[in-house]
């Protein structure tokens, strides 16, 4: 299976049933980020401390698979050199929509996280990765871009999920029931069987999705160069979640390029 392809006819399916993540900012979010107050969210509800950012006047700032209209236009609107790349064009069609409405200037490019091979070295002094390596299969090259296309003193900030999210059954977690099922790292595509896979994934157009081990997700980032340097954890503040009653099951990070 082309995962790729496949998660992107899945997002732009989310684009059409209207999912949170698709759902661009509007003016007033817009006309007060040109008025500095902005704040945007690498994980479902905390914002990203401010602290965590360089001046985005001028700065070029990749918003990596973060597509749907959310952090690249406030970022573009904050003074930040915005591109925005995304596997679906649907989500990209929310960035340019945003821009269009509110008069701000981004770039949109349909692509791969995990081959930045279209920017050169040392293109950006900001790259935003809100959770999405979820969606691809091995998240190490992702890191190893991310580095590369950053340049020295360069800030990745990224947002991911903790591993615990896939060791439960699916059906059973939504009935409220935490039975241990599956190992890290999980795979939709093979810890699955063909049957379950197409009635709970497929059938209904959701993206596949891949659960890394901290050791790729936090340890990737070190062993790709990066410095560590901030890190806070989150997790859903609704009913929708039911494990988040016990725990924060999102991490975001903040780490150097030296």
């Amino acid at each position: 299976m082309d995962i790729r392809a496949y998660n992107r006819r899945a997002w732009n399916k989310l684009v059409e049933d209207g999912d949170r993540w698709t759902v661009p900012v509007d003016s007033d979010c817009i006309r007060r980020a040109k008025r500095s107050d902005w704040q945007i969210v690498l994980t479902p509800t905390k914002p990203v401390p401010r602290s965590w950012f360089p001046d985005l006047r001028g700065t070029f700032t990749l918003c990596l698979a973060g597509g749907g209209g959310q952090q690249g236009p406030v970022l573009a609107a904050a003074g930040a050199e915005v591109t925005v790349l995304d596997a679906s064009d649907r989500q990209l069609g929310q960035d340019r929509s945003v821009a269009a409405r509110d008069g701000l200037s981004l770039a949109t490019v349909e692509g791969d996280m995990a081959d930045l091979s279209l920017f050169a070295d040392a293109s950006f002094g900001l790259i935003v990765h809100p959770c999405s390596n979820c969606f691809v299969p091995d998240v190490r090259p992702v890191w190893r871009e991310c580095f590369r296309v950053l340049r020295p003193g360069g800030i990745l900030l990224a947002g991911f999920a903790n591993p615990v999210r896939y060791v439960f059954d699916d059906e059973r977690l939504e009935n409220g029931s935490l039975e241990v099922r599956h190992a890290i790292p999980y795979s939709d595509l093979t810890h699955l069987d063909d049957a379950e896979r197409q009635r709970t994934i497929l059938d209904k157009g959701r993206p596949l999705e891949f659960g890394h081990a901290l050791e790729d997700q936090i340890g990737g980032q070190l062993d790709a160069g990066f410095a560590v340097t901030g890190f806070y954890e989150d997790r859903y503040d609704d009913e929708s979640d039911p494990l988040s009653k016990y725990l924060p099951t999102f991490i975001a990070t903040r780490a150097v390029k030296p």
